[in-house]
């Protein structure tokens, strides 16, 4: 008997044992689960969070779509501005708090920091996202005519035009048109393709399948591809004036023959009344009948003064401008335009001497915005550089003609040029007997795209987003 005790009671402890190890185990799954569910729990939390501060960017893009400039959220004051989520069934899922950063003088890019709360979670998530409008700068050229870059010309940016392109230099980017095919003006012969090179050998007529030439067009060409309306980025020049009288710098006819503006790097340029210019050499005159032909050379000028530059950027002069000099940190715009608008009185802008940014990181923007011509003039620097986004808004960005007869000045060398040009008629600082700038180098400045100068035209009025990250 007493041995069947021991056994039993053996029996029992190994019962316990096993027990207590299953009980152990059990609340160790327990706990488990337990972990797991409260994991799963704060992963939807954060998920809801983060979808909840998606939610804030959204609305915010809503928003502006409908109040492009309204970078208060409609209240008038500072933010942060919060906003409760509400699902389908009207069940309140969290919040959204808004902080917004307006854009800088002259730049669309508009900074939103979105932070989502849920309602029953005090886990947050933030993102920050930039939003923009894109400027005509989305093109290192765009034209509204037929166009031919010549041997010699090297272009670091995409290239459009509404009609034709030949191309006989080195494009870096993509070369587009609107058109499939066009007769080039530059010579007879059977209808081309719209973007073209005559570098040998020269590219089949249509319907002949077209080379790739990669040593011409670099990143490739396409056509047809839609027109660009150029209305949608002509400058409103009216609306130009009214904001420089109001808090920039407004000048009437000079009563001479135009203004001259020295810019420096301390924001403050000279003004100068041009008083006579350059007489041409002897029978240096008007080949072709080019309307508006002269040497565009400052001879003579009187100075006005020294001015500031002005709050919002915008210089306004109602008259032909001549522009040299150097700005640092500054974001200004120069137009040009005489109204009632006229063809037959419309104004230029002229470039003969350097005109430089001190920062090429964006720091520094500069437009020229012309009611007719963009001038590099007789008396021109043989190595001229110029940095700023150019727009011929009913002319062309160019060099008239200087033939032989205006030695010396007839030939020059190097024109760069860094920003962007848009010119409405045919664009070009050579000509095909070697006169004009030898070598042209047109380089683009992508910081014109999405923080261009103060009141530099836009092809739309949409906000995009243009980065995005989680704080």
């Amino acid at each position: 008997m007493r041995t069947n005790n021991l056994q039993r009671g053996s029996l029992l402890l190994q019962v316990l044992v096993v027990g207590s190890i299953g009980i152990i185990l059990l609340w160790s799954l327990v706990g488990l689960v337990r972990v797991d569910i409260l994991s799963a729990r704060h992963y939807l939390a954060r998920e809801q969070a983060f979808h909840l501060a998606e939610a804030g960017i959204e609305y915010y893009r809503w928003h502006l779509a409908h109040a492009p400039t309204d970078f208060e959220d409609g209240v008038g004051e500072p933010g942060p501005y919060v906003h409760d989520y509400y699902d389908k069934d009207g069940d309140l899922l969290g919040a959204f708090s808004l902080e917004i950063e307006p854009p800088l003088l002259g730049s669309t890019v508009v900074t939103i920091t979105s932070t989502g709360v849920g309602a029953e979670s005090n886990l947050s998530r933030s993102i920050e996202a930039r939003l923009a409008i894109s400027s005509l700068a989305k093109y290192a050229f765009i034209s509204n005519s037929a166009v031919r870059y010549g041997a010699g010309t090297e272009v670091f940016g995409p290239i459009h035009s509404n009609d034709g392109i030949r191309f006989d230099g080195l494009a870096h980017n993509l070369v587009t048109s609107a058109k499939d095919k066009y007769d080039d003006p530059d010579h007879s012969g059977g209808l081309e393709y719209a973007v073209h090179t005559h570098v040998s050998p020269t590219d089949p007529l249509p319907p002949t399948a077209l080379p790739a030439r990669p040593d011409v067009f670099a990143a490739g060409r396409t056509f047809p591809v839609p027109a660009i309306d150029f209305n949608w980025f002509t400058a409103d020049i009216s609306q130009m004036k009214t904001d420089a009288q109001a808090d920039g710098l407004y000048f009437a006819a000079s009563g001479a023959l135009g203004y001259n503006l020295v810019l420096s790097t301390n924001d403050t340029f000279q003004l100068y009344q041009v008083d006579s210019l350059v007489s041409p050499p002897s029978g240096c005159s008007s080949v072709g009948s080019q309307s508006g032909w002269g040497t565009w050379s400052v001879n003579n000028q009187t100075l006005l003064g020294n001015y500031n530059f002005p709050n919002n950027g915008l210089i306004f002069l109602e008259d032909n401008v001549w522009v040299e000099g150097q700005i640092n940190t500054a974001r200004l715009s120069i137009i040009s335009a005489r109204f009632p608008e006229d063809p037959g009185t419309n104004t230029s802008i002229t470039i003969n001497k350097n005109l430089r940014y001190t920062n090429y990181d964006g720091q520094d923007v500069l437009a020229l915005i012309a009611q007719k011509n963009i001038n590099a003039g007789l008396v021109s620097n043989n190595t001229l550089t110029v940095d700023a986004g150019l727009v011929a808004k009913n002319g062309r960005a160019g060099r008239y003609y200087y033939g032989n007869n205006c030695s010396p000045y007839h030939q020059r060398d190097t024109i760069t040029l860094f920003g962007m040009i848009a010119s409405n008629q045919r664009y070009g600082f050579a000509y095909t007997n070697g006169t004009g700038y030898g070598i042209r180098n047109i380089i683009y400045d992508g910081n014109l795209l999405y923080s261009p100068p103060p009141s530099f035209p836009l092809t739309t009025d949409q906000y995009e987003v243009i980065s995005w990250r989680e704080l």
